[in-house]
């Protein structure tokens, strides 16, 4: 599986933007998808993750609420919807798939990624 990030750019405080997370392979149903983002001078966290069907999902606290993540498996794409951006949400965004992997344990980085896509800049500036 290839994962492609995009949907990254330039918003003002408040905006929104939707990150998009394409996957080139087989078999997508059958990977636990995360969004980790990094941002300069820290280390990369997971922000959200989505288990192989959508049914649960996870949050990283500080962006719970204003972050929804989902999945279009028909597509093999995932999808990272940010609202109500600060300037603290800048960061290089990655999505990463496991197979058969536990969104619960991917998003804090327990189990590792089998693949991860190359990132896509959000920067969040007036």
């Amino acid at each position: 599986v290839q994962l492609q990030a995009s949907g990254g750019g330039l918003v003002q405080p408040g905006g929104k933007l939707r990150l998009s997370c394409a996957a080139f392979g087989s078999n997508f149903k059958d990977y636990t998808i995360s969004w980790f983002r990094q941002a300069p001078g820290k280390q990369r966290e997971g922000v959200a993750s989505i288990d192989n069907d959508g049914a649960r999902t996870m949050y990283e606290n500080s962006v719970e609420g204003r972050f929804t993540i989902s999945r279009d498996n028909s597509k093999n794409t995932v999808f990272l919807q940010m609202n109500s951006l600060t300037p603290e949400d800048t960061a290089v965004y990655y999505c990463a798939a496991k197979y058969l992997g536990n969104y619960l344990m991917l998003i804090k980085l327990w189990e590792s990624p089998d693949y991860w896509g190359q990132g896509t800049l959000v920067t969040v500036s007036s």
